[in-house]
């Protein structure tokens, strides 16, 4: 199951799925013009994904803590609960495609 991206607008600034369009665009032209010495490389951008990760997840622990002790809304835990477990599931699914495809390059002949 795919969850929707959303939208939001406003005043000079639009954004979608939480990225604003002025953060992306700053992004690609980075990566485009070889900012830092590794910004472009696979593992870093590996490495990013995987804080990102651990962030929405340690993310959604703290509002579920804060549930528990009565001082945090309801409908943002379930909100945070769910992008912590499709992030997780995407991040097994990627690790699943890398042994996978390491599995068949070592299957090849030489």
């Amino acid at each position: 199951m795919t969850s929707p991206v959303t939208f939001s607008v406003s005043p000079g600034s639009v954004s979608a799925g939480g990225v604003s369009a002025s953060s992306a665009a700053q992004a690609y032209g980075a990566v485009e013009n070889g900012a830092g010495d590794d910004a472009g490389s696979f593992g870093a951008t590996l490495g990013r994904a995987l804080q990102g990760v651990a962030q929405t997840g340690q993310n959604a622990d703290a509002l579920a803590t804060q549930a528990v002790s009565g001082h945090a809304n309801l409908t943002e835990v379930v909100t945070a609960v769910s992008q912590a477990e499709l992030a997780l599931q995407t991040t097994i699914a990627i690790r699943d495609r890398v042994v996978s495809a390491y599995q068949d390059i070592m299957r090849m002949p030489i």
